[in-house]
């Protein structure tokens, strides 16, 4: 099976290498790539084609992709994904005399889900980007009833999660089958995709037997069993096998401090009497889950970095005792107060940490340095993470 899969990826990766007059051509090559969750083993073959594109007037030698908007949006999505400052401005050509997206592209339903996904990439200011994405949610919602099964199908799931919401894995399963209905679908790639998704599938064990043999279930009744919901929130970081490491040890501490959560949000309101005695059992597992990631990085030379990771959890935990000891006091912080808490208890600043210490050489101190200073990208995320846990938790709460 593991010579199988190497062969196919040398195929593939010829196939990606190969010269190709043809930019529309490779751009659907290397979507098909991407979206089949394989681009993990041709990172630098991607990238070389992209800047290449890019580099030079992608659509002076195919002449099919200039007023294409399938292609022109493939392109516009792909390059922007990859980092490149593409403009919006490739856009103008689908214009009316008005300024609008023209009418005439509502039947062109391939190249509509195309903007629909490319607009998703847009960033503040850029307008046209805004109106895309209003103008292809309104007609393929209208189009729905009126498409053929498989195309019905495809732009349902992408009106419900468009790609860049997806998880890589999770989503590859459901294009395969999509990919595979696709008459001009390359087959050696096709089955790579599938031979790489059941080489993963069989090494990447969740951990269940861990979390059964701590028992929370009847040690602590009133938490939450979250973990599975966590295991599929660390694929969202990362699912490459090389990372397998990370994903058992960022699982295990996600689903503690999910515990840890519910014991300060649930349990000090209802028993805090008894509260001691109950924190016991999760606190021991969390203390062994420290060890074990000591022991691994002392294996890899790299004990100093499981400080980094403890110090984050600890920041958390205090932020924790705030909240519960606003909630105690029938205290009522401003907005300005408890968002500065808020956006430590949402948890991303300690998970962002605590992935980087099992991915190995590829993070270095500086790294680490960098995340615990809590920059900007962490505020961000933090922020959006707060303010959704919120709009969802405030109904249970009341």
């Amino acid at each position: 099976m593991g010579q199988q899969h190497q062969q196919q990826k040398e195929e593939v990766r010829k196939m990606l290498v190969a010269a190709n007059d043809h930019p529309s051509q490779k751009l659907n090559f290397i979507n098909a790539i991407q979206r089949l969750g394989v681009s993990y083993h041709f990172e630098s073959e991607i990238e070389t084609a992209l800047q290449h594109i890019y580099e030079t007037d992608y659509d002076h030698h195919d002449d099919k992709a200039k007023d294409d908007l399938y292609t022109i949006a493939l392109l516009f999505r792909l390059l922007r994904q990859q980092g490149y400052p593409i403009s919006c401005d490739v856009f103008n050509k689908f214009k009316d005399n008005n300024g609008k997206i023209r009418e005439s592209l509502i039947g062109d339903v391939r190249g509509m889900l195309s903007l629909y996904e490319a607009a998703h990439l847009r960033v503040r200011g850029e307008d046209i980007l805004d109106e895309a994405l209003s103008f292809t949610i309104a007609h393929l919602e209208y189009a729905v009833p009126n498409l053929s099964n498989l195309v019905q199908e495809q732009v349902i799931h992408a009106l419900n999660q468009p790609i860049h919401k997806g998880l890589t894995r999770l989503e590859a399963t459901r294009y395969f089958f999509f990919y595979e209905q696709d008459d001009s679908h390359n087959k050696v790639l096709l089955n790579f995709a599938k031979l790489d998704f059941n080489l993963f599938a069989k090494n990447a064990p969740m951990g269940a037997k861990w979390w059964i043999e701590l028992d929370f279930a009847k040690k602590m009744p009133f938490a939450r069993d979250r973990i599975v919901e966590c295991y599929f929130w660390i694929l969202g970081v990362y699912f490459e096998p090389q990372y397998l490491l990370s994903r058992r040890m960022l699982t295990k501490v996600a689903a503690l401090t999910s515990i840890i959560d519910d014991l300060y949000d649930v349990y000090e309101i209802n028993a805090i009497d008894q509260l001691p005695e109950y924190m016991k059992p999760c606190y021991q597992a969390l203390l062994d889950v420290y060890d074990m990631i000591d022991e691994e990085m002392f294996r890899k030379g790299t004990s100093y970095l499981v400080h980094y990771a403890k110090s984050a959890m600890k920041n958390s935990v205090r932020g924790y005792f705030v909240e519960a000891k606003w909630f105690h006091q029938g205290y009522v912080p401003s907005i300005e107060e408890y968002m500065r808490v808020a956006l430590v208890t949402c948890g991303y600043g300690m998970l962002a940490t605590t992935s980087f210490v099992g991915m190995g050489e590829v993070v270095s101190k500086e790294a680490f340095d960098w995340v615990s200073s809590d920059p900007l990208i962490v505020q961000a995320s933090s922020v959006v993470c707060r303010l959704v846990d919120d709009m969802v938790g405030h109904k249970v709460i009341r």
